[in-house]
């Protein structure tokens, strides 16, 4: 049996679809198989929570007076610089981006860090910021100095522009050196002493559509906490990976970028993240529909934890010279069970995604859905997949002359 996205949200639109989470859906594929669940289930809700480094926020603050010309100039929200190379009203500041003058520029460890990612948060929660601009002035934007407060709420257009969100996997972080390091993956301790990982797992966006056949540009989804939209594949999108025997890559593969109207979002699921001795980073929490279209799609949504598996990777010696690090898989069920076996030790381990998070999420977007307040989009244009060749490539160093 197949659907169509228009039939789906006839259902939404009559109040009759049937919506569960991905967590649900592992138990409906289990006890009726996955061509009956393809016929008695709509839409799959998932969701994840954790830090997603590549994002970005931009805005408009409105001309002041007389004006000034933010373009080419210098700015600071609480601070922070900000990039002012667009025009005169436009600002955009990335969630890592850090005071010049902080400590923490000279990876400090224990050192907390206010960034970017903060600045983004204090706006979404309605906090005043202040914005520090100096300009070289012309004759139609005279002034050379600003500094005032902001708020979302004035200003003319607050966005999220996330290139890269959602790592369909990632690493299982550990660390063979002798000495403890201070990675975006968190503390990892010397001599395999943790190993720390970040996935919602069987609740993650692409690891239930593992072959981009319901996620494409145009995409609707719940992005920290409001209506936001998939606007093309992320950056370092790699489909061109090692795969399971459920289709699911092993590695991080595909990427999204997505975008969303930040006058829509709640600080609960967009958060400033500091960590210890590495710099900040932006918590999201996002949520995406999948319409069961047919049997397949069924069987991918129904894959549980025991049945994923991230790669097992040393951030101590091999990491950081971008060389090869196979020290095997480990499951999603092994990992949030406290221990995995790496190397013949047994490793404590821990998650820097919130799975309860990712859950809750999961969750607003069902009630969305069976509510009739959120409708599923048809994508405009497909995501780059296994058999298009299209893969991450390292840097090639060409040093100037």
């Amino acid at each position: 049996m197949s659907k169509t996205i228009a039939e789906i949200n006839a259902k939404i639109r009559s109040g009759k679809v049937v919506v569960v989470t991905a967590e649900e859906m592992v138990d409906v594929v289990a006890e009726r198989g996955a061509e009956q669940a393809a016929v008695d289930i709509d839409v799959v809700t998932t969701g994840t929570f954790g830090s997603m480094c590549s994002s970005s926020a931009y805005i408009n603050i409105g001309h002041s007076t007389p004006r000034i010309k933010l373009g080419g100039g210098q700015v600071t929200l609480n601070g922070v610089p900000a990039y002012a190379g667009l025009a005169a009203a436009d600002l955009q500041i990335g969630a890592t981006a850090l005071p010049v003058d902080d400590p923490a520029n000279k990876v400090h460890p224990g050192q907390f860090r206010y960034g970017g990612a903060h600045v983004i948060e204090d706006l979404v929660a309605g906090r005043d910021v202040v914005l520090v601009a100096l300009a070289h002035g012309t004759d139609c934007y005279p002034r050379r100095r600003l500094e005032t407060y902001i708020n979302i709420a004035d200003l003319n257009e607050a966005v999220l522009l996330d290139p890269r969100n959602c790592y369909q996997n990632y690493n299982c972080a550990v660390n063979l050196s002798e000495k403890i390091i201070y990675t975006y993956m968190g503390v990892l301790k010397p001599k395999l002493g943790n190993a720390n990982y970040c996935s919602a797992g069987q609740l993650s966006p692409l690891l239930n559509d593992p072959d981009y056949e319901t996620i494409g540009v145009g995409t609707r989804i719940f992005l920290g906490g409001g209506v936001g939209y998939v606007y093309g594949h992320g950056t370092q999108h790699n489909p061109c990976v090692e795969r399971g025997s459920n289709d699911v890559p092993t590695t991080g593969a595909g990427t999204l970028a997505v975008t969303g109207d930040m006058k829509q979002m709640k600080p609960r699921y967009v958060r400033g993240t500091s960590y210890q001795g590495y710099g900040v980073s932006l918590a999201m929490g996002i949520g995406i529909p999948i319409p069961v279209l047919n049997e397949r799609i069924a069987q991918h949504t129904g894959v549980s934890d025991g049945e994923l598996f991230a790669s097992v990777v040393d951030y101590g010696l091999a990491y950081p010279d971008n060389q090869a690090s196979d020290l095997g898989r480990v499951s999603y069920a092994e990992l949030r069970s406290g221990r995995v076996e790496i190397e013949g030790k047994s490793v404590p381990t821990a998650s820097l995604s919130s799975y309860p998070f990712a859950l809750e999420i999961a969750e607003s977007l069902k009630d969305w859905i069976a509510t009739g307040h959120f409708e599923l989009t048809e994508p405009v244009a497909g995501l780059p997949g296994r058999d298009s060749g299209y893969s991450f490539k390292p840097l090639v160093e060409r040093p100037p002359k």
